[in-house]
């Protein structure tokens, strides 16, 4: 109908006073855009291909199980060639056709449905599904080109129809929402599944289905695939909070109760919204429309905080529920261009565009005051779709620019010789061993898109509708004949009112008479942006009295400390990972006075903490250099208190690596000839580090590296490491001291061994190949992301901290007040510590999946100075919870 086919439509197009982009530039962007694809689709082929997934940085294919599980994150990967099929409708829009049909014929040979595994609904139906619809009306387009897939037979289609079948008892439920996985081969049902007993989904997982499923059957005749989908989405509309008119996050897919009632925009809910827009667009119907038109009005009055979007209580949408958001709700600029509603869209990208800058990437969190909450970042391509779509409804060569910074940054820090690397953590540049399917899916095409000229297209985009994953579904399938054979949840349509809905967009010549207008609307917010990241409190000290030690002098290894605590009544508990934890007990202790020394004495420790964290350094970088990496892998790594501070050296310090004899370097070195202007590389234990850091630096070393030796340890799995000094002045080390998690540090032994010399830099960030660095001002300190690590106890009158030996001055905190002597100084009760969930609190941030959630772990919430320890401790944990439950129910 016309009304579909406006709003799909950008009506009009918006000048800017910025100096156009030269048709030569853009031409040379967007055949950028094709050799970066190539290097990343080519690698998969010759590295990866059949498994589903390409690891860039070990350059093989993750199959599942055969690597070690990254838990619900795997459910995306079936072993039916995930990126092959994923990729497909993106070599065409590329004008790769040879490719498409080579890749159409490796698909219909090689891949198999049939797997006796257990993957997520959402993620096979929006990558594999789409996959093969998009590859399908790509096939279909070409064959009626006449020249390309004469040999075509509709295979995809058919492929895709058995691929709908094995989902369709997923959405045996009493509600109509589909269980979040199913096993391909058996289904639900049965011990052999090994699924079923799921009670909770999120609402994108049930609400992201409709376009795929609409499609499948209007290509098929088939109605059920479409009746099921409408089935989901109207349940989940007659559970919208009726007052607030917002939905949860996640949902009891039996009883329709909401298991979490925060709202918002990213994960867990985007694209339900997405896919009620869009449904309307590509089926014509209008209910879809007025759904969403009652859903975007709420949101704008409750979530929308221009230039922010922040998640509320569904029930109570004026009170918000975090303080952080996630990066998956880059994607609502672009939907609120195709809702035509601009003003909004220009803001929140602006705000977007000035974090990306800060951080090279969009963090996966970022706080209201754009601090790095989680600092991972798998490359999602949500920020470069709504860069397209704002180019196209404004025609602002701006957001070309802005297309440049995103290709700029890939290329500069996330290109490694075997394809792209998800950003382990921004701060640093240092890589993770993945690129995700959607990369291709979705990266390149709206990154093409943004600079292609219409004569560079094979084909009119504007007779299709992108799916959530980019997929191509073309407009004509509204007019395919459908019928529904399943009873419907559809609500009466006496319910809406719909006299005050928009059914076009309107002219944005209209609502920006003033071609500066699009500029103006972003001054304020880049000042914003560039104004936030205050500095932290400085110290202050305690306001107790001196106890006989004081905390900042103790050191683990002192006799004489140790036997001043023992008479305060407190012990010392050695921990497996080089720990060390401090329990009061002020019953032991040899007098009343000394109790209350103790207490005194922990008070502090607590502070000396607090105030640690709060002047924490951030993470610092290992960059191999030499032949074959030539920078392309970065280590996280560990800084220290003392030695040089790499923040402020523009070049950091290079040098080729040797192992230091003895490997402890807690004695004088021996091959002190070898290690004379290289960077030593030790092992943690048996001294202090300052004392292995003034050993290689008399036998002439210019750098460290201290690999620890507690096996296993990993930056992924536990929090980052920052070394101390050794209670006394440390002004004599002048050389730059690392640490290395054991993981990380046998990646760089493993180089040793292998290719014997090896050159790294030491420095505060990844440093660009041939590119100068960037001044230090243009970052922003991010907030204090190394959360203690703490383990409770809940006995009368004791009081536990927790240090590292090898460090006296850095100390790990349950964040609990201490109570004065005679009163109970217990901690809060049985409050797990992230290590106990399983799941430790930084530097690793969630991995979001695609549109529907979260997976790992949160870093350590904002500044907390202001706030008591019960409500940090509560905070935490619904953190925790939150991200628990989101990793549990979506990818």
């Amino acid at each position: 109908m016309p009304a579909m086919l406006l709003l799909f439509a950008l009506v009009g197009t918006l000048s800017s006073q910025g100096q156009a982009m030269p048709r030569e530039e853009k031409n040379r962007l967007m055949n950028q855009v094709v050799e970066m694809f190539d290097h990343a689709y080519q690698n998969y082929m010759d590295h990866a291909y059949p498994a589903d997934e390409l690891m860039p940085l070990t350059c093989r294919g993750r199959v599942r199980g055969l690597e070690p599980s990254r838990g619900d994150v795997d459910d995306a990967l079936g072993k039916f060639s995930l990126t092959l099929i994923d990729t497909l409708d993106t070599l065409v829009l590329l004008n790769k056709t040879t490719e498409f049909e080579a890749a159409v014929r490796k698909v219909l040979s090689d891949v198999r449905l049939d797997n006796d595994i257990v993957v997520s609904v959402f993620e096979t139906n929006i990558r594999v599904l789409g996959g093969l619809l998009g590859g399908h009306s790509m096939a279909m387009m070409l064959k009626e080109g006449g020249q390309h897939m004469q040999w075509y037979q509709d295979e995809l289609l058919h492929m895709a129809k058995d691929l709908g079948l094995r989902l369709l008892p997923a959405f045996n439920t009493s509600s109509g929402l589909p269980y979040p996985r199913v096993n391909l081969k058996h289904g639900i049902w049965g011990p052999e599944t090994r699924t079923g007993s799921e009670t909770d989904t999120c609402t994108a997982c049930a609400g992201t289905i409709i376009l795929e499923f609409a499609a499948l059957s209007r290509f098929t005749g088939d109605p059920v695939f479409e009746a099921h989908a409408r089935r989901a989405m109207d349940f989940l509309w007659e559970k919208r909070q009726r007052n607030s008119n917002l939905v949860g996050t996640t949902i009891n897919i039996h009883s329709g109760e909401w298991v979490r009632r925060d709202s918002g925009v990213g994960a867990g809910i985007d694209s339900y919204y997405e896919y009620l827009l869009k449904a309307y667009i590509l089926l014509g119907d209008e209910l879809f429309l007025q759904r969403f038109n009652i859903h975007y009005a709420s949101i704008m009055k409750y979530i929308s905080q221009p230039p922010l979007l922040l998640d509320v209580h569904i029930h109570k949408p004026l009170l918000p529920a975090r303080t952080w958001m996630d990066s998956l709700l880059a994607f609502f600029p672009g939907l609120q261009v195709l809702k035509g509603d601009i003003r909004p869209a220009i803001e929140t990208h602006e705000m977007l565009y000035q974090v990306t800058k800060k951080h090279n990437f969009l963090p996966e969190a970022f706080t209201t005051d754009f601090r790095v909450h989680w600092a991972q970042h798998p490359l999602r391509p949500e920020f470069a779709e709504s860069t397209y779509f704002l180019y196209k409804a404004t025609g602002d060569p701006y957001y070309l620019e802005a297309g440049r910074t995103i290709l700029d940054n890939l290329n500069r820090f996330a290109r490694v010789p075997c394809g792209f690397a998800a950003m382990k953590d921004v701060r640093t540049g240092s890589h993770e061993d993945r690129m995700d399917s959607f990369f291709l899916a979705e990266m390149f095409k709206y990154l093409f898109l943004l600079f292609a000229e219409t004569e560079d297209l094979p084909f009119d985009v504007e007779d299709y509708v992108f799916t959530t994953e980019a997929h191509l579904l073309p407009l004509s399938l509204s007019t395919a004949p459908h019928s529904s054979s399943i009873p419907s949840n559809r609500t009466s349509e006496e319910e809406l009112d719909d006299s005050n809905f928009d059914w076009t967009c309107p002219n944005t010549r209209l609502l920006f008479p003033d071609p500066a207008f699009p500029r103006n609307l972003r001054e304020p917010i880049r000042s914003a942006v560039d104004k936030s990241c205050p500095r932290p409190a400085p110290y202050r000290e305690p306001g107790m009295g001196r106890p006989p030690l004081r905390a900042q002098d103790f050191m683990a290894n002192n006799p004489q400390h140790l036997e001043l605590l023992r008479r305060m009544g407190v012990s010392l508990i050695h921990l497996k990972d080089g720990r060390v934890q401090l329990v009061q007990h002020a019953t032991q202790a040899v007098s009343a006075v000394a109790a209350e020394d103790g207490v005194r004495f922990m008070q502090e420790m607590m502070e000396l903490s607090s105030q640690q964290q709060k002047e924490q350094l951030p993470p610092r970088a290992i960059q191999i250099v030499s032949h074959p990496f030539f920078g392309r892998v970065v280590l996280t790594a560990g800084p220290a208190q003392f030695g040089t501070d790499l923040s402020k050296s523009s070049t950091g310090t290079r040098g080729f690596v040797t192992v230091a004899e003895p490997y402890s370097g807690c004695s004088e070195i021996t091959n002190a000839e070898y290690l004379q202007g290289h960077i030593a590389l030790l092992q943690r234990g048996q001294c202090m580090f300052a004392e292995k850091a003034r050993h290689i630096q008399k036998a002439g070393a210019i750098g460290g590296i201290v690999v620890d030796d507690n096996e296993g340890s990993s930056s992924d799995t536990a929090p980052l490491f920052q070394m101390a000094g050794d209670g006394r002045s440390t002004d004599d080390i002048t050389l730059p001291l690392l640490f290395l998690f054991h993981k990380e540090g046998n990646i760089l032994l493993e180089a040793l061994k292998e290719y014997r010399e090896v050159e790294v830099l030491l420095s505060d960030k990844a440093r660009d190949r041939g590119v100068d660095v960037q001044e230090a001002e243009e970052d922003c300190i991010t907030e204090a992301t190394t959360p203690t690590s703490f383990d409770p106890v809940g006995q009368s009158e004791t009081t536990t901290v927790e240090l590292d030996e090898s460090a006296p001055e850095e100390v790990a905190l349950t964040q609990e007040e201490v109570s004065p002597v005679g009163e109970d100084a217990r901690f809060a009760d049985e409050v797990k510590p992230p290590e106990e969930e399983g799941r430790p609190v930084d530097p690793t941030p969630p991995t979001q999946d695609r549109d529907s959630g979260t997976k790992e772990e949160p870093e350590g919430d904002t500044d907390s100075s202001s706030q008591s320890v019960d409500e940090l401790l509560a905070d935490w944990q619904e953190d925790l919870e939150a991200f628990q439950q989101m990793e549990k129910d979506e990818l």
